[in-house]
């Protein structure tokens, strides 16, 4: 219980300093999602993982956007690497997943 009680106080203070961050995304993946919903105001659903293992070489993107209807889908994922053209310079591959709203 000791233990325990230890855990959660060097926890507590490491949260409140600052040096804890609880963040589950990285940087890049914030980066990356901020752009987009700048780009696509209207995205009702938005989801970018960094499947590099977190050092940001390689992204997957969903973003499903009626700004998409009547577009095929290379024009989608044409209109997304438009809006990543300054993020993709530091990538090394990034997957592309868009969806049009059903409703």
């Amino acid at each position: 219980v000791e233990a325990v009680v230890n855990l959660y106080n060097v926890t507590r203070t490491a949260l409140q300093r600052g040096i804890l961050c609880l963040s589950t995304q990285t940087d890049g993946e914030v980066r990356i999602a901020k752009v987009l919903k700048e780009k696509f105001p209207l995205a009702s659903s938005l989801k970018v993982v960094d499947i590099s293992g977190g050092c940001g070489a390689m992204y997957e993107v969903h973003i499903e956007s009626s700004e998409f209807k009547g577009k095929r889908t290379v024009q989608q994922h044409q209109l997304v690497n438009q809006a990543l053209k300054d993020e993709i310079q530091g990538m090394h591959g990034l997957r592309i997943f868009t969806e049009v709203p059903k409703h």
